[in-house]
């Protein structure tokens, strides 16, 4: 859990900084926006790519590797000032944190104790969000108070990359080595199907959710500075970071719902908290603003919970990865595709006209998955339908 968190506050880093490349290095809101982009490319590339690796090689040894890209990339970061510097770093980290979406999370569902039931599916899908949180308050504070703004936070993110991998190294494996390594690396996304009823949902659940996520990421440090007028990096830290804290405080609470009920009332909670957005923007309050984030982060703590435990649910050993990888494939792809198509809007349109454009996903992704969300099917279900088909069957011959 150390490390899955470590891995994402790291990538949470330059948030804070994105206003400081912007005022001293020329970046543009474009710019930024394709970094968010690189970043989620080099996810989705190591989750189809390398997604299974852990299963041949073991949990220990993938999850050293992903610290060491995260690692290259903080390093490389700490020399940023030109947009191809920053992109570079960004598709490492990229790297590293898919593989670690993949290698750790499963390293944690393997280790966690049967009970309470939802321990394992909250501490692996909300370990991001923690670190994520994490990260963007850090880095704040040491940006806007620390020495050595621009690097004093990749210098400390780097050594908490080489204490995890120290902890990993001493830590038990919890998957045996098989063969198989090198094929696994084709790639291949497969989820099981007695849960593929659940994907549509979740994937409405994990696109609009880190969307939004990458919208902080991406528009926000100008939104803040430009619309709610604030220049403070810690306080860009604190509204990223209101956004994800609330999902590591709301998942525990989806936790106790059953998987769709979690599923919608997430959902129109995260709604909610775009609408006070979208309101706050328009009037240009900062307090309405950061109270609406947490709203938001609260809805999608809980949607998010109750759409990775229904996917996992009678996962065994070998499921997990895929399972896990299909998952991180769908939230870097919501990160990734409107990040890329609202970086060139944003050569047009103003950035309160791209975060209508996103409210609109919201909408869009709690309409379905109020309508849609199901639970997994019990064993006890699936041979019910079974003796029921058997009946008809027998009926109609």
């Amino acid at each position: 859990m150390v490390s899955l968190v470590a891995s994402f506050a790291a990538s949470a880093a330059p948030i804070p900084l994105f206003n400081i490349y912007r005022a001293e290095d020329g970046f543009t809101n474009a710019g930024i926006s394709m970094a968010v982009v690189t970043t989620s490319v080099g996810t989705i590339a190591a989750l189809l790519v390398l997604g299974r690796l852990s299963n041949h090689l073991g949990r220990r040894l993938t999850a050293i590797a992903s610290l060491g890209l995260l690692l290259l990339g903080c390093l490389l970061l700490l020399n940023v000032h030109d947009i191809g510097t920053l992109l570079a770093g960004r598709l490492l980290m990229g790297f590293g944190t898919g593989l670690a979406s993949s290698s750790l999370t499963s390293y944690i569902v393997d280790a966690a104790p049967t009970r309470p039931e939802w321990l394992a599916s909250v501490a692996s899908s909300q370990g991001p969000m923690l670190g994520l949180t994490l990260g963007a308050i850090a880095s704040g504070a040491l940006v806007q108070f620390g020495p050595w703004p621009r690097d004093l936070i990749y210098l400390v993110c780097a050594g908490l990359l080489v204490l995890s991998a120290a902890l990993i190294v001493i830590s038990p494996e919890t998957a045996k080595p098989t063969p198989g390594a090198w094929r696994s690396l084709l790639p291949r996304v497969r989820v099981p199907a007695r849960v593929r009823h659940l994907l549509p949902v979740a994937a409405a659940v994990f696109l609009a959710t880190w969307a939004t996520g990458a919208f902080y990421q991406a528009f926000v440090p100008a939104l803040v500075e430009d619309q709610l007028h604030t220049h403070s990096p810690l306080i860009l830290g604190l509204v990223f970071a209101a956004y994800m804290a609330p999902s590591v405080l709301g998942a525990p609470l989806g936790g106790r719902l059953i998987s769709a009920a979690a599923q919608r009332i997430g959902m129109i909670i995260f709604l909610t908290g775009w609408i006070g957005i979208i309101a706050a923007i328009a009037i240009g309050t900062l307090a309405l603003f950061i109270a609406a984030t947490i709203v938001a982060g609260a809805g999608q703590g809980i949607a998010i919970s109750g759409a990775t435990r229904g996917l996992l649910h009678d996962s065994t050993l070998a499921d997990r990865a895929p399972i896990f990888s299909a998952i991180y494939l769908l939230c870097y792809s919501g990160a990734a595709f409107p990040s890329l198509i609202s970086g060139e809007l944003s050569n047009t349109f103003s950035l309160p006209q791209i975060a209508l454009g996103y409210g609109g996903l919201a909408i869009v992704a709690t309409q379905f998955t109020v309508l849609a969300a199901r639970n997994p099917y019990s064993d006890t279900t699936r041979n019910a339908q079974h003796g029921e088909l058997i009946k008809v069957i027998d009926r109609n011959t």
